[in-house]
């Protein structure tokens, strides 16, 4: 159990605690995670035959063996909603707070994380969510910031769909009011989303001063967000040079409000004995791909256009392999190296996809991750 920082002898240095003690913050240059997997079908969208089914029993399995392997975090996708399509992409889903409360409970060293909608559920519920996940697991809850893309989803709860700035705005304040939740008693907060009269929450969070934040925000306003009010960034990246800048313009921006911001990404790994099975597992599938789901997403996230239809095609293909994420695809020593380059233009960490998540897990544990701790991704 990792003692409480709220009987530390030394409360001010919480960044010597938080290297201590969360996983995140521990000594691997490279930290991973798995992404995805509480939803069918996971972070691909295709037919292509594989063991995972998004069950409790699957994910404990899949939980259990990435603890074991030392993985640092464990990170699904809020939805409420599938894309349509033949699969019915992420039809079938567990709820997010549920879920990381119960991989906690069967977990011993990985931080479980909830994706949180901030439009879809009051801050002071989801503070006191939070704040109780990370006295169940001792400091090993993260909580995924989403501001709330997808317009069925969103409308389901009978909530207007903002315009992409202002969600932003609503995600801040969410955040303020969460904190100071996390960090305040009997406090008063009267913005313009969210009135508060005597807020009140215990137990406070085991970390402090609050649990690790994420947020995905890919936009100038996501990446502002994510530069004043989060811990790490999860990018989305298109090639090296992207990500390279990205990475650049998040420290910048989080360095001028007196605070830093890590950068991480997500990928999918097709990773084989040789270059031509993984490639072949890559092109199944994708040749299993929904293509109906894909373009509902791809029209939602305003990336569809009939001027670039070659772009679209290869965008298409990123999402039916792994939700748009960096692919992974060649032997052990190709994935390693890929890795390597990414780790040095600035990329702290890797929260991955595959088709068979355990059985690939497996694979990866055995064959990959040697190689990343000769090549000093991991200690």
């Amino acid at each position: 159990m990792n003692p409480d920082p709220r009987e530390h002898p030394h409360p001010d240095d919480v960044a010597a605690w938080r290297r201590a003690h969360v996983p995140l913050y521990n000594a691997n240059p490279l930290k991973l995670g798995i992404f995805g997997t509480n939803c069918s079908n996971g972070c691909t969208i295709t037919h292509a035959e594989t063991t995972f089914v998004p069950t409790y029993e699957h994910n404990v399995k899949i939980a259990k063996l990435a603890d074991e392997l030392g993985f640092e975090m464990l990170v699904p996708v809020g939805r409420w909603k599938h894309f349509g399509g033949t699969t019915q992409f992420n039809a079938n889903n567990m709820e997010v707070f549920t879920w990381a409360t119960a991989l906690a409970c069967n977990t011993q060293r990985i931080m479980t994380f909830a994706t949180s909608h901030v439009p879809t559920v009051h801050p002071l519920f989801a503070a006191k969510q939070a704040a109780t996940i990370d006295n169940i697991s001792h400091g090993r809850f993260g909580l995924n910031v989403v501001c709330g893309w997808f317009r069925p989803e969103i409308e389901m709860f009978g909530v207007e769909q903002l315009a992409h700035d202002v969600r932003y705005g609503m995600a801040e304040e969410w955040l303020t009011v969460m904190k100071r939740a996390w960090t305040e008693q009997d406090f008063d907060h009267e913005g313009g989303y969210y009135r508060v009269k005597g807020g009140f929450l215990l137990p406070k969070p085991v970390q402090q001063p609050y649990p690790v934040l994420i947020n995905a925000g890919n936009s100038e306003e996501g990446r502002d967000f994510s530069a004043r009010n989060v811990d790490f960034n999860f990018v989305t990246m298109a090639t090296r040079d992207q990500a390279s800048g990205m990475v650049a313009d998040i420290r910048q921006r989080a360095r001028g409000y007196g605070r830093t911001c890590g950068v991480m990404s997500y990928g999918l790994v097709c990773c084989r004995d040789t270059e031509a099975e993984a490639r072949a597992l890559y092109d199944r599938i994708v040749a299993g791909g929904d293509w109906e789901a894909v373009h509902n997403i791809m029209n939602l996230l305003g990336i569809e256009s009939s001027s670039f239809n070659e772009q679209i095609r290869h965008f298409g293909e990123r999402f039916i392999a792994g939700w748009g994420g960096y692919p992974l695809v060649g032997t052990p020593e190709q994935v390693v190296a890929m890795m390597v380059e990414l780790h040095g233009l600035g990329i702290e960490g890797f929260i991955l996809s595959w088709l068979d998540y355990y059985e690939e897990l497996k694979y990866f544990g055995e064959k990959v991750l040697p190689l990343m701790k000769q090549a000093g991704l991991r200690v």
